[in-house]
């Protein structure tokens, strides 16, 4: 076998987030030679999840200042978390990314075969943190209705409302066609609030939960963007299965997603060297040297890596907590014949968390809450991620948030936090850049739910690597591996 110096590769990838996985995924079968690397000594990137143990390590590089991604990450262990199980028993996701059932990464994952090595499970209700206006009264949970039938049954709202909400989700599965698109285009890129205000009549609360289901970082969706964000969940509904309109996969997430695919590169014949990153870059002719972390160098083609320079734009703060609680109430199927929902989200809409000087949080603040069916905890826990746009006073409305939950599970004693993990993350989005051999994948998305707008840039590069030969391929579109097992593929 060559050493990696002798060898000419035709392309090395560095970095296994996911965007790096899928590319590796898509060149898979194409006898190219690939060399895949990662300066972590975990797969994932900025998707990536962790043990106990590992975040704590992951916490620890960050505040040395190893990677720009990621910055004001802090570990707690509450004062009498006795039951917190062994580091391995937990799988902390970094990206608790939902997948709506239309998204086109599912498609992918399907017409290469990939899906077999994930396990879906489903996202269940969404439901708005709504406080009580009678100062005696404690807040509670509110179920976001967004089929005919929950509309119907709903009790949180009121006929009338019931009538304005029928109307916007016939409007919005049709919304690209006449008579449509002259009601809502003169408001394209005003926020979606406008339209839903001036054109359906709706108060307050009833914009919150419409806009509850684009899962917007700061509520001001654009109409253009929320029409579509609501559709593409609507449409979504009982796809797989009644009752959910989005999956998760299990372990992790995204993590696994990646990972998944990390593991088809290797099958295809890609070399994998985690705890290996790029020393130093030259450019000579038409190929890429790299010295590498561990002394070697290699020759390339071409170079794949990922963007991790912090961007222009505002990032977000993430709070992770496990609790010492099932969150049964939280985890029913609510619909005849469909799964039990491993995932919930909960809204806190902006305005309705505070700081302690009284300041009112200024954007929303929105909670995965994961059950331990996503493997991401043992069985009689839950893991709460929280998330919203990065303030001064983010961490402490997180922190408010965290409280208003376990106040609010309905378990008879208010569930224990067991551990919690802090950071800031910086967004991003963005092309596919290019600078001769050499082609850089945007920063990851902060998106709650996956942007279909990620998969573009892998394309992009496929397309490079693969040359002429691209037109004679199909992307990501695999027959079966010899003795692979012949499952009833049912999520065609």
């Amino acid at each position: 076998m060559e050493s990696l110096s002798d060898t000419l590769w035709d392309v090395v990838i560095s970095g296994t987030g996911l965007q790096q996985s899928l590319l590796a995924l898509a060149l898979s079968r194409s006898g190219k030679k690939i060399l895949h690397i990662d300066p972590n000594e975990f797969y994932g990137g900025a998707q990536a999840a962790f043990s106990i143990q590992d975040a704590e390590q992951w916490v620890g590089r960050v505040s040395a200042g190893h990677g720009s991604l990621f910055k004001s990450a802090s570990i707690v262990r509450p004062e009498g978390a006795t039951t917190l199980s062994s580091s391995r028993a937990y799988s902390l996701a970094l990206a608790p990314t939902l997948i709506h059932a239309r998204s086109a990464l599912l498609s992918q994952l399907v017409s290469s075969r990939a899906y077999r090595q994930v396990e879906f499970l489903a996202v269940g209700s969404f439901y708005i943190f709504k406080q009580s206006q009678d100062p005696t009264q404690q807040p509670s949970l509110a179920r976001i209705p967004s089929t005919r039938e929950e509309v119907f049954s709903t009790t949180a709202i009121s006929t009338k409302a019931k009538r304005l909400l029928m109307k916007f989700l016939k409007f919005v599965l049709d919304y690209e066609s006449s008579p449509q698109l002259e009601t809502w285009e003169p408001h394209a890129d005003a926020p979606l609030a406008d339209l839903l205000q001036q054109e359906f009549k709706m108060d307050a609360e009833l914009q919150t939960y419409i806009i509850t289901l684009t899962l917007s970082l700061d509520g001001r969706i654009s109409t253009k963007d929320g029409l579509a964000a609501i559709r593409r969940h609507l449409s979504s509904m009982s796809v797989y299965g009644p009752g959910f309109a989005a999956l998760y996969p299990k372990w992790g997430g995204l993590s696994e997603i990646a990972q998944v695919s990390c593991r088809a590169g290797a099958v295809g014949g890609a070399v994998y060297m985690l705890g290996n990153g790029i020393k130093e870059t030259k450019t000579i002719g038409d190929e890429v040297r790299l010295e590498l972390t561990s002394g070697d160098t290699v020759k390339a083609r071409m170079l794949v890596r990922a963007d991790e320079s912090p961007s222009d734009q505002k990032g977000i703060s993430r709070l992770v907590a496990v609790i010492g609680s099932p969150l049964k109430t939280l985890f029913e199927a609510l619909v005849e014949g469909a799964p039990r929902p491993a995932v919930a989200v909960v809204a806190f809409p902006a305005g309705s968390l505070s700081a302690a000087d009284g300041t009112a949080s200024k954007y929303p603040v929105y909670l995965s809450a994961h059950s331990s069916d996503t493997g991401e905890c043992p069985v009689g826990q839950s893991v709460l991620y929280f998330t919203t746009m990065a303030t001064s006073c983010a961490k402490e409305v997180l922190e408010r948030a965290l409280d208003a939950f376990t106040g609010v599970t309905g378990d008879e004693k208010r569930p224990q936090v067991l551990f919690q993990l802090q950071y800031d993350q910086h967004a991003g989005s963005g092309i596919l850049e290019a600078e001769g051999p050499i082609f850089t994948f945007p920063a990851p998305s902060s998106s709650l739910s996956f942007d279909d707008s990620t998969l573009e840039p892998v394309r992009e590069a496929w397309t490079k690597v693969m040359g002429d030969a691209a037109v004679a391929s199909e992307y990501l579109t695999f027959e079966d591996r010899e003795g692979a097992m012949d499952d009833d593929d049912v999520y065609e």
